[in-house]
């Protein structure tokens, strides 16, 4: 059976106190290099390993991250999850999911429930329906570590994690015009996301670019972010039944772009022939589709590593962080046949 050492043991051996001890293991500045050394190898060749469940209720800390996003079945989601498990479980750190299924309420329960936890920090993704960041702008001015990845809160000067999505955007959009088509709709999320509106700006000077008109019309949000099929349903019933139909449609959400494809086929609506198609997804599967779906991906998996690495650099910072970035990756089109001109 081996022996456990704890600090009290390393601090008696070095005939020092165990404040020194700890501070040393801790990389404290306050403790000069010979010091430290002298600890750290004596830790090593007594192979000292701390109590996580002690340290955790020395330190009121968990070494736990919170997550925040409206669903994990979601591909986008559950790719960036695995980017975020890929850093935080390499550095010690596990993970707890929650889901807001785009409900503002169950996002604040979800934030109470993971403070509960003594989560050392949270990566959000807001819902569709959340306009009030009040929660995190609070925890942020008392110092909590917070980094917003993919549907941020633009008022909260903390770290961000985006795709550019106003260039994924513009790229799909112009591809849609240079194949022919001029009446092109919109169907995206809640105007509440600034993904949304970022989303939509790229679209719209895509049309700017080469003079096409908006028509107001020819734009149809899902409050609800394509988790009421439903209401995807009746947006794209209301595009089809306009007096001047459009000939293609840029969606602008994961769950909304497969969503609309099974839509259209139940409706009976021949892609590409009768509508083309492109949108924002990152399922594995839309080039099996019949026809071979058109999409922006983002890369949800470099997304939720850039984001892991900001938090844990502000947990474990030891000094107040006050300098915040944003981070922007950028997206890729993929060119398949549900956006050709039919012919």
């Amino acid at each position: 059976m081996f022996e456990s050492y704890t600090i009290k043991d390393i601090a008696k051996a070095l005939g020092l106190s165990t404040s020194t001890v700890s501070r040393a293991l801790n990389g404290s500045y306050e403790i000069g290099a010979e010091t430290k050394k002298l600890v750290l190898e004596y830790a090593e060749k007594v192979n000292y390993r701390p109590n996580p469940i002690a340290l955790s209720l020395k330190e009121q800390k968990s070494h736990s991250i919170g997550v925040v996003v409206c669903e994990v079945a979601n591909n986008y989601f559950s790719q960036a999850i695995n980017g975020i498990e890929s850093i935080a479980y390499n550095r010690g750190y596990h993970v707890i999911i929650t889901q807001t299924h785009e409900s503002f309420d169950r996002e604040c329960t979800n934030v109470k429930h993971l403070l509960s936890r003594h989560v050392d920090g949270l990566l959000v993704s807001l819902s569709a329906e959340t306009t009030d960041t009040s929660q995190y702008q609070y925890l942020h001015e008392k110092g909590f570590p917070i980094v917003f990845f993919d549907r941020v809160a633009a008022d909260v000067n903390t770290h961000k994690v985006i795709a550019n999505n106003f260039k994924g955007s513009f790229d799909a959009a112009e591809l849609l015009i240079n194949t022919g088509f001029k009446k092109i709709a919109h169907l995206t999320s809640s105007n509440n996301l600034l993904i949304t509106r970022e989303r939509f700006n790229g679209f719209k000077a895509a049309l700017d670019k080469h003079h096409l008109d908006f028509k107001p019309g020819y734009l149809k949000h899902c409050n609800q972010g394509g988790m009421i099929q439903d209401e995807i349903e009746f947006a794209i019933k209301e595009l089809l039944s306009m007096d001047e139909k459009p000939e293609a449609i840029f969606i602008g959400s994961d769950r909304l772009t497969i969503s609309c494809m099974h839509i259209l086929k139940k409706l009976g609506i021949k892609v590409p022939d009768d509508i083309a198609i492109a949108g924002f997804t990152n399922s594995d599967v839309v080039e099996l589709f019949d026809p071979p779906l058109t999409v922006i991906r983002q890369p949800a998996f470099q997304i939720g590593q850039l984001a892991t690495e900001m938090l844990i650099k502000t947990i474990e910072s030891k000094w107040p962080v006050e300098e915040f970035t944003t981070e922007q990756v950028e997206t890729e089109l993929i060119a398949r046949s549900s956006s050709q001109k039919p012919r």
